[in-house]
């Protein structure tokens, strides 16, 4: 085989029970120019022989069987195993459209300005897909440019890590994925967004999410709501904050006291805080006053939307732009 166009990246632990229709998945794609970069983690199930006996009749699927050392470990080594100019991530547990790798491809060679495109994607199966999943894929499908997704960069990860088609030297660049204590794709799509590398997406449904109990985003302390606001915070420090060690915040709620912690621990002091609730207006919390939106005045000083309600979002930017405050000079929502 030449040298592949693309380079699929995929590492997995203990995936017999969904690995099968992944590799099917991947060896029905209509663009044939790829290998597969499939790094066993440590597995103690049927998934080295899964992944031999597809090598075994597929040549272009490489496995690379070794003891436990983690996921961000098992990445790097699997990117340095990588041959082609473009990476394209998968998990062992989900499954692409037959015109995944054809699509992304195209488009990454069409816009050589963007060096990352996700697609839209699809939670599956859908009776156990519940009510927040199905916001949380409307979201992250309304994304459609890369405006909206920087908008956005701080409330989650705008993009979804299995579905995505990059450039393997702007994530060089950027140094990789890395263990930082939280989510390694979300801390990768950061420093990429924060170094100025442009994001797409095909508004397309090419890649279905596969929704189950021992789902790692489920169960690893990375994923845990604290350590994404950690992440968040040490890249706020980066950028919108940086220079700046006071900060409002709207939204007293328990999502706005648990950011005021995690700043809080990152040397940051929140010292004002903005609420509609007329029984928290006039209040103290934590030496701050808490005052109404209309207390707030374009050139105030950083301000960040902690709402933790569904839906409030876009109640609060439609205030602040009546108030002719600016997104992402004003304030930046995290919620």
């Amino acid at each position: 085989m030449t040298r592949p166009g693309v380079s699929i990246l995929m590492s997995v632990r203990n995936e017999e029970r969904y690995l099968e229709a992944a590799l099917i998945s991947l060896r029905r794609q209509t663009y044939e120019e790829w290998e597969l970069i499939a790094v066993d983690d440590g597995s103690d199930d049927g998934t080295a022989e899964i992944l031999k006996r597809h090598a075994g009749e597929d040549k272009r699927i490489k496995p690379f069987i070794r003891q436990p050392a983690g996921l961000v470990n098992a990445l790097v080594f699997g990117t340095d195993r990588c041959q082609a100019d473009v990476i394209a991530r998968m998990d062992g547990d989900d499954i692409c459209h037959p015109k995944r790798l054809a699509k992304q491809a195209n488009f990454l060679h069409e816009n050589q300005d963007i060096s990352l495109v996700a697609t839209k994607i699809r939670y599956f199966p859908t009776h156990v897909v519940q009510g927040g999943m199905r916001h949380y894929e409307q979201w992250q499908n309304s994304l459609t440019s890369h405006q909206l997704m920087m908008r956005d960069l701080f409330v989650e990860s705008p993009v979804t890590q299995p579905s995505v088609m990059y450039r393997k030297n702007a994530v060089d660049q950027v140094g990789g994925y890395q263990d930082n204590s939280w989510g390694e794709d979300y801390d990768l799509w950061l420093r990429m967004a924060l170094a100025g590398y442009r994001f797409a997406r095909i508004p397309e449904t090419l890649f279905f999410w596969r929704e189950h109990k021992i789902r790692l985003t489920h169960l690893a302390d990375e994923f845990s709501l604290d350590s994404f606001r950690r992440c968040k915070v040490h890249y706020l420090r980066e950028s919108y904050l940086k220079g700046h060690d006071t900060v409002t915040l709207w939204g007293t709620g328990q999502e706005g006291k648990a950011w005021r912690k995690v700043l809080k621990a990152a040397g940051i002091r929140v010292v004002h805080w903005i609420d509609i609730d007329p029984n928290k207006i006039g209040q103290t919390i934590h030496q701050a006053a808490v005052t109404n939106p209309d207390s707030l005045r374009p050139g105030c000083g950083p301000m960040l939307i902690t709402i933790g309600a569904r839906g409030a979002r876009p109640l609060v930017r439609k205030k602040c732009a009546e108030m002719g405050l600016t997104e992402g000079t004003d304030f930046v929502c995290v919620t």
